[in-house]
């Protein structure tokens, strides 16, 4: 395995800078998930690891070695694709293989090889079946086998799991997982799915514009995130956002308010003086219909109740006409038009300026 070091990279496709100054550090064995919206730049990233795309600037290492110049094949990657690319002519034993039959590797390792990989993705019943006998999942655990036969030093998944349904999504998001234990390998994986990104890294790497937002551990990134963006992508349901006024500055944080918001203090380190707007973040799950009179309190009426069986959503229409959703316990009970006030703990709630995005 091995650990790998983005320095400054820099891509442009003539005038247009698609990746400007991706500064990462991905320790060896480590699990490295690049999240962001479609055009953030993160498959143009990760093809550049590759050595799919070039380098415009900056440098990048895999282990101690500078590998911007250095041909694919010669990288010590293995890649596994969106589209699972494997023949439809061959069968699973063929297509896990094909790789070593390029190489040229002898047949008793090649077969030492592929069995082993069959092993660990639990497939040696299917080694002699072509991809049409093989479900959507089974095809991916085909792309991923063909990956581990060339032990490669750091694994590449480019949106692995967007062309299967949400059942097999999440079955192959813990057989990805558990590889990742099992080969303690260094894996970077790509994915416009925040969920995703939380159950399986170790270390998230939030993309928007070609620019890296924030770096950190998932719930490093839930509990702190650095910007409005990194707070708005990361969490389901999306972190409630309100506009508020700073009411008075104390010595650890700003009390601040709006219409539908009682005057509450929130500790921060955001620079405000009173009359100034802000921008409250609050996470739906933590909004409680009690009656703590020390916590913030929001008053609104309730416009559509989902219940999803754990959890009960409520999107609410608050007093000055702002949205939020709240997030409830399953057996909380509220109908449409009702009005209703939440609470929440200040120490849970965050404050951004409006540029923050």
């Amino acid at each position: 395995m091995a650990n790998l070091s983005l320095q400054n990279l820099q891509k442009s496709y003539g005038s247009a800078h698609v990746i400007k100054g991706v500064d990462i550090e991905i320790a060896d064995g480590e699990f490295t998930v690049f999240v962001g919206p479609s055009g953030c730049g993160k498959s143009t990233l990760l093809r550049m690891i590759a050595g799919l795309e070039d380098i415009s600037g900056g440098d990048l290492y895999i282990g101690d070695r500078q590998v911007n110049e250095v041909q694919p094949k010669e990288r010590g990657i293995a890649m596994v694709f969106q589209s699972y690319a494997i023949f439809p002519h061959m069968t699973v034993r063929e297509n896990i293989g094909f790789g070593l039959t390029i190489e040229g590797v002898k047949k008793d390792e090649w077969n030492e090889r592929v069995n082993e990989a069959a092993r660990i993705l639990q497939m040696e019943h299917l080694l002699d079946r072509r991809p049409s006998q093989l479900s959507g999942g089974q095809r991916q655990r085909v792309a991923i086998g063909r990956a581990i036969v060339r032990k490669p030093a750091v694994f590449l998944f480019d949106e692995p799991l967007s062309n299967l349904d949400a059942a097999l999504r999440m079955d192959m998001r813990m057989e990805i997982g558990k590889l990742h234990k099992q080969l303690d390998a260094t894996m970077i994986y790509v994915t416009h799915d925040q969920v995703e990104a939380m159950t399986l890294a170790d270390k998230i790497v939030v993309l928007k514009d070609g620019k890296v937002m924030q770096i950190g551990a998932p719930m490093e990134l839930y509990h702190k995130p650095a910007n409005l963006f990194v707070a708005r992508f990361i969490g389901s349901p999306a972190m409630n956002l309100l506009d508020v006024t700073v009411a008075e500055s104390t010595a650890t944080g700003h009390i601040v308010q709006n219409g539908s918001l009682d005057p509450v203090e929130i500790a921060t380190d955001t620079q405000a003086k009173p009359g100034d707007k802000l921008i409250l973040g609050i996470r739906p799950q933590y909004l409680d219909p009690s009656h703590d009179p020390s916590a913030g309190k929001l008053h609104g009426t309730v416009s559509i109740t989902e219940r999803l069986g754990t959890e009960t959503i409520l999107d609410l229409t608050l007093t000055d006409g702002s949205k939020l959703v709240a997030a409830l316990p399953e057996d909380a009970i509220f109908k449409p038009e009702e009005t209703v006030s939440l609470t929440f703990d200040p120490a849970r709630a965050h404050l951004f300026q409006p540029e923050d995005a």
